[in-house]
């Protein structure tokens, strides 16, 4: 059964209301290989496994034996059971990584991981190719570099790339309408293409250099940039020289920072699983055409009483669903059923993928740096779950609640004199910020400025999903202003009938100095303010300042766009190209709206009913 077919089919037998008779299930259930779901209470997916032999998979839950506390608090809660079949177990365990990628079920091994990480991209498809920062799919015409573990890793080896090869960064439009070199040619990060001050020629041997030592042949590169040196030297061209002479020098500085010794160079990720404490921690380092890139630390969730090899295949299939396979794979658990993860990978990728847990050598460092990594990862969220427990404990204190809060969130608004205005929600629990929770909130249909109407449109809107949803919800929410504020997060809470949740407003007080800070709460007879070093203050202004920069962040976004658009893109009729060819032909929009009709004619590709419309929006 392909996967397609298989969620088809989940999905009609997820249509269905029939009473469930588990004997009957059991009884006429195949041993062909493929998937089973458990469900609990109102259809809800608790758990998705995948299996060999189906009937001797699925009935070992339900026979009498010992199951862990985990698997026992589960099968408390089944109902229902559905099982898939697929042609082989291989095509299970992609099945199964998928369904748990998309569902999150609460009983299976859970990698937060869906973002997809960055890659450099050098585009071939024009004549001075672009250097840029790249995510998702790969289509551009071009030589993809990576994947590099986060985008500041990324920026800074295009900063160290930019000085030694001077390759563009701008976008295509910045690109074809500039008149005068940017800042980046004056601080020799890029060598002018756009106004003529480098050949076609000469740019496209920096281009090949840039490739070559991306691919890992920098000595190659680096010899390359010696013969034209010297050949610069030769014709008494000594500015030149230098500047290949530079060219070099900054590329043994990128080899002396980013080289990792290896024979014969390679794709290589590097997968640290640890275990302290009862808390797994993976640590993934990426290593491409020798070059080590950096690395990330996976926390894992779901993972109690199991062990290294099921954690480890768990983490293989949902960290690659949506990731390119490198080559080789180094790790130090080895998967259960690691042929058959194996055969998965090999499936999805299409090539040949190699897992080695190494003995000796190159590779066995890379593992041991690897651990190391993890460890240090492992202990540090250590260290911060003890930060968040305190900072929950203080929260606790203040507000006098029973228990101990799991969940505070925070609102803000931002805005530009009414324009664009954004608000931001962010969540913070035992383990400090859940960036992953965080949630930005386009506000519509107020008037410009109203920050009262904002707040409480947001409020609205967030709770009211959250409710709609089943989801959790915060025993504290702070807003960042005063009475009014407040007041209209307790009409929207009002609204949405929803109580038990302890408001807190932080207003600025009167100076608008950090540390004087007032406090409004619903039933204080008045605001208070404590001491600039009370911890509990510490706290608040925490949470606030994270939602005053998220915040302020989508709101340069939101407003950036929204000044990029122009009033040429709602004339039908009008794409990019003529848009670009108008702006051209009269040097900006100003110009477009004063044309006559004639003039509108003149531009290529716009014809006379086309220059009427533009005409009759202007006019």
């Amino acid at each position: 059964m392909t996967q397609q077919s298989s969620e088809n089919s989940a999905n009609q037998e997820l249509e269905s209301d029939a009473p469930f008779d588990l004997r009957e299930f059991l009884r006429t259930l195949t041993s062909q290989p493929g998937i089973y779901q458990m469900y609990g209470a109102g259809r809800r997916l608790l758990y998705v496994g995948k299996a060999r032999n189906l009937k001797r998979r699925v009935s070992s839950y339900f026979q009498k034996q010992r199951h862990s506390p985990k698997t026992l608090a589960m099968l408390a809660q089944v109902q229902h059971v559905e099982v898939l079949v697929t042609h082989t177990e291989t095509e299970a365990l992609v099945l199964e990584a998928n369904l748990i990628k998309r569902h999150h079920p609460p009983y299976n091994i859970l990698l937060r991981d869906d973002k997809s990480y960055p890659y450099l991209l050098i585009e071939t498809g024009e004549s001075f190719p672009q250097m840029s920062l790249h995510r998702g799919t790969q289509k551009k015409k071009g030589h993809y570099f990576g994947p590099y573990p986060a985008v500041t890793a990324l920026r800074e080896s295009m900063v160290l790339l930019q000085k030694a090869f001077r390759l563009r960064t701008c976008e295509e439009p910045t690109f074809r309408n500039r008149s005068r070199a940017c800042l980046q040619y004056q601080i020799q990060r890029c060598s002018g293409p756009c106004v003529g001050h480098i050949l076609l020629e000469d740019y496209a041997r920096d281009v090949n250099d840039a490739i070559r030592f991306l691919e890992g042949r920098s000595d190659e590169a680096i010899r390359n940039l010696g013969e034209r040196m010297q050949q610069a030297a030769e014709q008494l061209n000594f500015e030149e020289a230098a500047r290949r002479r530079d060219q070099i020098a900054a590329l043994s500085k990128i080899q002396e920072r980013q080289y990792v010794a290896q024979a014969g160079g390679g794709d290589f990720d590097v997968i640290a699983l640890v275990q302290e404490n009862g808390q797994w921690v993976i640590f993934v380092s990426f290593i491409r055409n020798g070059r080590q890139l950096g690395g990330r630390a996976l926390f894992p969730q779901h993972t109690e009483d199991l062990r290294g090899p099921d954690v480890m295949a768990g983490f293989l299939m949902q960290f690659y669903n949506n990731k390119d396979v490198p080559g080789n794979l180094l790790i130090n658990i080895l998967p259960r059923n690691g042929a058959t993860v194996t055969e998965a990978l090999i499936a999805q990728s299409g090539h040949k993928v190699v897992m080695d847990a190494p003995q000796r050598g190159p590779r066995k460092r890379w593992m041991a740096m690897a651990h190391t990594n993890a460890v240090g990862a492992l202990r540090q969220r250590t260290q911060n779950a003890h930060a968040g427990r305190r900072r929950m404990l203080l929260l606790q204190e203040f507000f006098e609640l029973p228990e101990l809060p799991q969940r505070v969130e925070c609102f803000d608004i931002s805005h530009t004199r009414g324009e664009a205005a954004v608000a931001s929600c962010v969540v913070f629990g035992e383990d400090g910020a859940m960036k992953e929770a965080y949630r930005r909130f386009n506000i519509r249909d107020v008037t410009g400025g109203d920050d009262y109407a904002a707040i409480e449109q947001a409020v609205y809107r967030r709770y009211g999903r959250l409710q709609k949803e089943g989801m959790a919800l915060p025993e504290i929410v702070l807003i960042d202003g005063g009475p009014g504020q407040l007041a209209r997060a307790e009409a929207a809470l009002a609204l949405l009938e929803i109580d038990g949740i302890q408001l807190c407003g932080v207003s600025k007080g009167t100076t608008r100095r950090p540390g004087m800070e007032l406090l409004h709460v619903p039933g204080w007879p008045m605001a208070r303010q404590l001491p600039p070093d009370d911890p509990a203050l510490l706290v608040i202004q925490e949470i606030r300042d994270e939602a005053h920069r998220f915040a302020i962040t989508g709101h340069r976004a939101r407003r950036s766009k929204s000044r990029q658009e122009s009033d040429l893109d709602n004339i039908a009729g009008i794409g990019a190209k003529r848009r670009m060819a108008l702006l051209r032909a009269f040097g900006g929009l100003k110009g477009v709206r004063d044309a006559g009709l004639d003039d509108l004619q003149r531009v290529e590709g716009i014809h006379q009913e086309l220059a009427q419309r533009i005409y009759d929006h202007f006019h």
